[in-house]
């Protein structure tokens, strides 16, 4: 705040005309580069597991994709069918107790159609559970042989550089 007044006033700064020394920093990224350097690291068991990963996600999207359409075609289905029970049920009616008859058999039919439905989803519920299941199983061996390769490819290269230290 005093600079900023004496400025304004017109007069110098106090540190303003004087060379300010300052010190040299230690390039990090050289330091970093070098680090890195010393310890090679195999990138393509990374690019690897991705790959593997990816098309995980991928299949498991499929399952899940199949899924919605089905759960999709039942409810349009449903719908359907209880617009079609509705349309009988608002007909007239000669007879009050036609009226009574008509809503027993509304609910009667809407009752053994959601039980219908409710079984149709299960069904699909239950081949997405099994699918999923053999996904993950089918993951999880390859991801086992890609360990088991990462593992002796590294096993490899340290006993490789350890015979050329010990040269």
């Amino acid at each position: 705040m005093y600079i900023l007044l004496q400025t304004q006033k017109g007069e110098r700064a106090p540190s303003e005309g004087k060379d300010l020394e300052m010190t040299n920093t230690q390039d990090m990224t050289a330091m970093f580069k070098d680090m890195m350097g010393a310890f090679p690291v195999d990138t393509s068991a990374m690019g690897d597991a991705f790959k593997t990963t990816a098309t995980l996600n991928e299949k498991l999207a499929g399952v899940a994709l199949d899924a919605v359409e089905k759960s999709t075609d039942i409810s349009n289905k449903w719908t359907k069918d209880t617009i079609a029970k509705m349309t009988e049920l608002s007909k007239a009616k000669a007879e009050p107790a036609d009226y009574a008859k008509a809503m027993t058999e509304f609910a009667s039919a809407s009752a053994e159609s959601a039980a219908e439905h409710m079984a149709a989803y299960a069904e699909i519920a239950k081949k997405v559970q099994m699918d999923t299941v053999e996904l993950m199983m089918a993951a999880g061996k390859d991801m086992q042989q890609d360990a088991a390769s990462a593992v002796k490819k590294a096993t490899d290269n340290a006993a490789s550089a350890s015979k050329k230290a010990a040269k």
